[in-house]
């Protein structure tokens, strides 16, 4: 497959899908931008793509709780199409508030009979935090971070921290190789993290989680704000001329059907 075609969602209040999309092109891949009524209307529309993605925002204003109305949303009206989507071998990635969507619609961890396995909850701050944030992989199986070590982004988002149920879902997750992607320091230590390393007090850190097969991924974090050297906050200063860290992963993403 030459080129992967990517559905970037929109709904009232979403507003990274422009960025999105960019990255996504800018890794080899063709983006449409396909509001939520759009594909409620048509959901058939999404066998013509390969990657769905959920871009970060405020969707329909965060009312009730973040990302909780769109979650509700494909839930109750595109729960079997987007279940045909993920079986096919096809990719969801959701960012910051796509995250927080997928989470609470049970896409990317599905409830058992207690209810959903985590959440996203309000940071500890009680906060919106603005902030570049140091990141480490587990790699071992989600799609979107293959080969990548470690990472460093910008995040913005007042409910982020992420809490399982119990030990017992967050040591599932953690052997199961879901826990993708983690704040640390600098030197990749991740011990006794606190603010500003940890910028919203996620339970062991977490920063991102893929589901059981690796191809659902959601992430805090943003990729697409750090795809170009000048998006370093340092960039001058530090001379940097490589690629931002988050365009890996869209490549990754696009590479996936080339492979």
């Amino acid at each position: 497959m030459p080129q992967p075609n990517v559905l970037i969602l929109r709904a009232p209040g979403t507003n990274c899908d422009q960025e999105t999309g960019y990255a996504f092109d800018l890794a080899g891949g063709n983006s449409s931008f396909v509001h939520i009524n759009q594909l409620i209307e048509s959901p058939e529309m999404v066998s013509d793509y390969q990657i769905l993605c959920l871009p970060g925002g405020f969707s329909y204003g965060d009312d009730i709780a973040a990302g909780r109305i769109l979650a509700s949303q494909m839930q109750s009206r595109l729960a079997d199409v987007l279940a045909e989507f993920h079986s096919s071998g096809k990719l969801i990635l959701g960012i910051c508030n796509g995250f927080q969507i997928l989470i609470k619609s049970g896409f990317l961890l599905p409830p058992d009979d207690q209810g959903l396995p985590a959440t996203l909850t309000w940071n500890d701050s009680g906060r919106f935090v603005d902030c570049w944030v140091n990141l480490k992989t587990d790699n071992e199986k989600c799609v979107f971070l293959k080969n990548i070590e470690k990472m460093y982004l910008p995040i913005a988002h007042a409910e982020g921290k992420f809490v399982p149920r119990n030990k017992q879902v967050l040591n599932q997750l953690k052997g199961d190789h879901q826990l993708a992607l983690s704040y640390c320091l600098a030197n990749g230590s991740d011990d006794d993290l606190v603010y500003p390393d940890n910028p919203n007090g996620s339970t062991a850190n977490v920063a991102g989680v893929c589901d059981t097969t690796g191809r659902i991924f959601g992430l805090m974090p943003h990729p697409e704000r750090f795809i170009d050297p000048t998006h370093h906050p340092r960039w001058t200063r530090e001379g940097n001329s490589a690629a931002g860290d988050g365009l890996a992963l869209f490549q990754n993403a696009i590479n996936f059907f080339k492979d």
